[in-house]
């Protein structure tokens, strides 16, 4: 056997056993998150769907009009924006390792999703004692759905982010923080684009 065939031979077999050697932990990691983000949208593209078919199934009930306040939603709507700018400021600190500004604006971050989501959730209490749950009409079915499903996306998020907090106070800035680091804050500015979403579908068309 010539010297040509043995190292085509041993190339194949090199292929053949994945001698290229697994893909590095950091790449598996942005991918699997994309991957997850996708699946994300995917989910709420149904959820926005599903509203779109039955804003207009009120079964005699409220309507959009009678229940939602455009004030309420707006200032919901400022504050997550807010936090989505502290979040990138937060991220920015990391990068410039200044642990002192990154603990800064992820408190504010927090802050400002926690009063996110404490408006939220006074503006559903308030809709149910009113005798508008969700199991009044299938417009506010999928109105609970789709916007409950973002506010828990929003509880999982500042848990996550108190986590990355209590990770930097332990680890510092090392390599596998910052990714993680990183992917929350994609995370954080996804939901951001999501609520973008709802608060034109929901609040601007359907308050109309």
């Amino acid at each position: 056997m010539s010297i040509t065939s043995l190292d085509f031979v041993s190339a194949e077999a090199a292929v053949g056993r994945g001698g290229g050697g697994p893909a590095p932990t950091r790449i598996v990691v942005a991918y699997g998150f994309w991957i997850f983000l996708l699946s994300d949208i995917i989910i709420f593209s149904a959820l926005f769907a599903g509203y779109a078919v039955l804003s207009g199934n009120a079964a005699g009930g409220p309507t959009g009009r009678e229940l939602f306040s455009f004030k309420t939603a707006f200032i919901e709507t400022m504050l997550l924006l807010a936090s989505s700018y502290t979040c990138g400021l937060g991220a920015l600190a990391m990068e410039r390792e200044r642990p002192d500004q990154f603990y800064l604006f992820f408190a504010l971050t927090f802050l400002l999703g926690a009063a996110f989501l404490g408006i939220e959730i006074a503006e559903f209490a308030g809709m149910v004692r009113e005798g508008a749950g969700p199991s009044k009409s299938g417009f506010l079915s999928s109105f609970f759905t789709l916007v409950g499903t973002h506010g828990a996306h929003v509880t999982c998020g500042l848990i996550w982010l108190a986590y990355m907090a209590a990770q930097v106070a332990v680890k510092g800035f090392r390599p596998h923080v910052r990714q993680r680091i990183l992917c929350f804050s994609l995370f954080w500015h996804a939901l951001d684009i999501v609520w973008v979403g709802v608060f034109t579908l929901v609040y601007l068309m359907g308050g109309r």
